[in-house]
């Protein structure tokens, strides 16, 4: 029986590496997934989908999967979201449609919180609806799980208001664990591969 998927984790958890490393698992076994993501993760190229440690793949668009029809969803043995925070109500409700009717699986990664530690409306409804959720793990520069994503301003230092949706990686965000998160301490100066 197909399941959705909801694999959250915060900044840095290697998100979409697992999500390409589950492509490449389903291609060694002779399978095709689909590769999508929102439009809106525009950080690395249209239609690119990339990890921080340089693994990448063409992919499509959620926007796009939406439109397409049972027929040509049913090529595909998996479809793949990744940023998947970045869904719709009504994007979340299709992939249940996927797995429900079609019997797809529907492998979402994404964070689960925003910086201020709310909920983005794609994962608030992967939350809800998503027959497996599952944590990525990553740890906050003091060793402890960090389950927190703080945005930084220039100088290393957390931002506590703005929008939700600022496109970014190390140079805007950091993982933090819950107490160095609640403390405002985003720990010694990092490393920032580019």
């Amino acid at each position: 029986m197909a399941k959705l998927y909801f694999r959250h984790g915060a900044m840095g958890s290697c998100k979409t590496a697992n999500a390409l490393m589950v492509d490449y698992n389903y291609f060694e076994r002779g399978k095709q997934a689909l590769l999508v993501k929102p439009k809106i993760d525009d950080r690395d190229g249209e239609g690119i989908m990339r990890s921080r440690m340089g693994l990448e793949k063409p992919c499509g668009f959620v926007e796009d999967l939406v439109q397409m029809s049972d027929e040509d969803l049913m090529r595909y043995d998996c479809v793949i979201v990744d940023e998947a925070q970045f869904c719709t109500k009504e994007q979340v409700r299709f992939f249940v449609h996927i797995v429900d009717d079609l019997e797809i699986p529907v492998i979402c990664y994404g964070l689960r919180t925003d910086f201020t530690h709310s909920f983005f409306e794609g994962s608030l409804w992967l939350m809800a609806w998503a027959d497996a959720v599952e944590e990525i793990k990553t740890v906050c520069w003091c060793g402890h799980a960090a389950t927190c994503n703080a945005r930084i301003d220039s100088e290393g230092n957390m931002v506590k208001e703005g929008e939700q949706v600022v496109l970014g990686a190390n140079d805007k965000y950091i993982s933090l664990c819950r107490r160095h998160y609640n403390e405002g301490n985003t720990g010694p100066r990092r490393l920032i591969r580019n």
